[in-house]
């Protein structure tokens, strides 16, 4: 590929292969997570949702959630990057602000209608799960608006929207009123609990998480780095947050809405997801930065795209494909069964997350050619 041969990174006319790359590797986690709450009785998840701390029935089960958790923030962060690169290359092509605005606005409803007809049916939720899929639309939405904001204003309030919203407080919203539940879980405060406003991916935190992709991705197309130094960076960036991380978990005190009980391995990795912990966020997106810095080293030599590479960046390509896709592959049932009490045993539901993705990344690859055969269509949305 032209962008891997490259020593400078592709132009603003192209995609950036790593991104994809990262993105396809949070995609295969995010489909075994998936395909094991819907088949593994082992699985268990809600970690942090109104301060609970779900048992796992032993530590294989726990870790092979655990590894899971760099999905959410990566898909996030990465939509804020792709949207400022986006951004950045129809302004070049003479797009006016008014015209971007209400692009990203167009997207956002889309992905707010899949979560309802896509999304929520697959999980066996109501129609009004607030879920990744609702929490990217509106997140869109608002930076319909925000993107006008300098960077430096939009890095100062993604952060303090990630350091401070533990403090948030939401006693304003009545309570007496369904409406009042709901836009509770919509801002800051993921439940399960109030159905059929229910929800888990609140705006707050996780539009600062995708302003910091914004500004990652103004970065990289305003200041283009060599790669080797690009590289070096994402690396550095990463093992640095897994720092702060190590630092975080060890005074057991801020940035941990789930504290440590203990000092055993499972005590430190187990930490609040819904809303996310400032450790979990330091946790996951250290990952992403290193996984990032892989995808660049792969991307320098020139294999990206080779073995498998190749499915990882075909999954990458087409991530809100993927997404609705294996939804409905692994649940493997209609809509209105009952995704329990059907179950398999923990290497069955493995070997079944593998098969499926082997059909994934076919689709995925007929899918890509459909949409590059109709750029100016609908699927340019999805």
């Amino acid at each position: 590929m032209e962008g891997s041969r490259n020593p400078r990174f592709m132009g603003l006319e192209h995609r950036l292969p790593f991104i994809d790359f990262a993105r396809g590797v949070a995609m295969v986690l995010m489909a075994w997570d998936h395909v094991s709450s819907f088949w593994n009785p082992g699985h268990r998840g809600g970690e942090g949702l109104m301060g609970r701390r779900p048992v796992f029935p032993d530590f294989t089960q726990f870790i092979l959630r655990f590894i899971t958790h760099v999905c959410a923030p990566t898909f996030i962060f990465l939509a804020g990057t792709a949207l400022a690169l986006s951004t950045r290359r129809r302004l070049a092509h003479g797009e006016s602000e008014i015209e971007i605005s209400l692009r990203m606005i167009k997207r956002g409803s889309v992905l707010v209608l899949l979560a309802i007809f896509v999304e929520s049916p697959a999980f066996g939720l109501p129609p009004l799960y607030f879920g990744v899929l609702s929490c990217i639309g509106a997140c869109l939405i608002i930076f319909s608006l925000l993107h006008r904001l300098p960077q430096r204003v939009i890095l100062i309030l993604s952060t303090l929207i990630i350091l401070a919203h533990p403090l948030l407080g939401l006693s304003w919203i009545p309570m007496d009123d369904p409406w009042g539940w709901y836009l509770r879980v919509v801002i800051h405060e993921p439940s399960m609990d109030w159905s059929p406003f229910v929800g888990l991916y609140p705006i707050i935190p996780w539009i600062g998480v995708m302003g910091l992709g914004w500004c990652f991705g103004s970065l990289i197309s305003r200041n283009p780095l060599e790669e080797r130094r690009l590289e070096r960076l994402l690396a550095s960036t990463g093992v640095g947050l897994l720092c702060l991380w190590l630092l975080v978990r060890a005074l057991n005190g801020f940035g941990n809405l789930l504290p440590r009980l203990g000092s055993s391995l499972q005590d430190w990795l187990y930490m609040a997801k819904y809303p996310p912990s400032l450790a979990f966020l330091l946790w996951t997106l250290g990952w992403m930065f290193l996984i990032l810095s892989i995808g660049v080293s792969l991307q320098r030599r020139g294999i990206i795209e080779k073995g498998l590479g190749g499915i990882i960046l075909a999954f990458g390509r087409v991530p809100l494909f993927f997404y609705c896709t294996h939804l409905w592959l692994y649940r493997l049932r209609p809509g209105w069964a009952a995704v329990r009490p059907f179950s398999l045993s923990l290497p069955a539901t493995a070997a079944f997350w593998l098969m499926g993705l082997m059909v994934l990344w076919r689709l995925c690859l007929r899918y890509e050619r459909l949409k590059l055969r109709y750029p100016e269509s609908i699927l340019q949305y999805l």
